[in-house]
């Protein structure tokens, strides 16, 4: 039986621990605000940036003339998984969903025989595969010193992976992340984007003439493509990190009040059984005499 001090310093403890974690709530809040417009608002711009890629590439095919990015090496044989975590901690299950997500992929591919290199974005993620998939980690992109994600990280990013493809070290890129729904909704994600699944766009009313031509278009715009995917993923994740961080130390800190109230009931038996136990040491001793 904990003593009352004990008692009393574990409540102290507690409370202290709920201010923590309500402050830390109330700041995923301010940043899920910001986070959740910018993301939202890049959503529009990437559905149609995507359905124009998606028309040209319909109408050029996959033939000998299309772009090396939306035909393909031609092989599936090496992968390379672009994992894409939080920095930080205490967001709930955000970083392990992406991660579990990745390593069902590995060990899919692996149990077929294909060659897997994976590059992580993100410290987090990094640390849970580097356990058991350390050989097979190539690359890593810290962003722990960016306070807000802009497009010129998504297209260090992509420079990265399209210059590992460039020089044949890949012939299949995916990136794994998480989509953001709501607060209480994240869905982990995995999206091809080397060679490019380009979805056709709908049938124009006009037709159109391009120059010099929809092969050159194409080739100019599918690395913009890649990044513009890559920005699209890192604003999603980050609005999913601010949504779980915010739901994670909600539920830590209603967790936090309940523990307060059970301990303080416990501290207050004991403190009443202890005086009722002087009580009656008095009260004995008087009737000794």
């Amino acid at each position: 039986m904990p003593s009352l001090k004990d008692l009393k310093n574990r409540i102290s403890s507690v409370k202290s621990t709920r201010k923590i974690t309500k402050a830390m709530q109330m700041v995923a809040a301010a940043k899920l605000r910001r986070a959740q417009e910018a993301a939202e608002m890049a959503r529009p711009y990437t559905e149609k940036f995507n359905a124009v890629l998606g028309s040209l590439a319909a109408s050029v095919g996959k033939t000998g003339n299309a772009p090396l990015l939306l035909r393909g090496t031609g092989s599936d044989q090496t992968h390379l998984l672009v994992v894409m975590t939080a920095e930080r901690g205490l967001c709930g299950g955000f970083n392990t969903s992406i991660v579990r997500l990745a390593r069902l992929k590995i060990n899919e591919l692996l149990a077929q025989g294909k060659t897997v290199k994976i590059l992580t974005v993100g410290k987090k993620g990094r640390e849970q595969l580097r356990r058991d998939f350390g050989q097979y980690l190539v690359g890593h992109v810290d962003l722990s010193d960016v306070k807000r994600i802009g497009y010129d990280n998504a297209r260090d990013i992509a420079t990265d992976v399209l210059a590992r493809f460039k020089e044949g070290e890949f012939d299949v890129c995916t990136i794994f992340f998480s989509q953001f729904k709501s607060v209480i909704a994240q869905e982990p994600t995995a999206l091809q984007v080397i060679p490019a699944k380009l979805e056709g766009g709908e049938a124009p009313s006009t037709v159109y003439e391009y120059e010099p031509s929809e092969e050159g278009i194409l080739a100019d715009l599918l690395p913009r493509g890649v990044a513009t995917q890559i920005f699209a993923a890192l604003l999603e994740n980050g609005a999913s990190e601010q949504g779980a961080r915010m739901s994670a130390m909600d539920n830590a800190t209603r967790n936090a009040g309940e523990m307060i109230d059970k301990l303080t009931i416990v501290y207050n038996r004991s403190r009443q059984a202890a005086i009722t136990k002087e009580l009656i040491e008095i009260i004995s001793g008087a009737e000794a005499l």
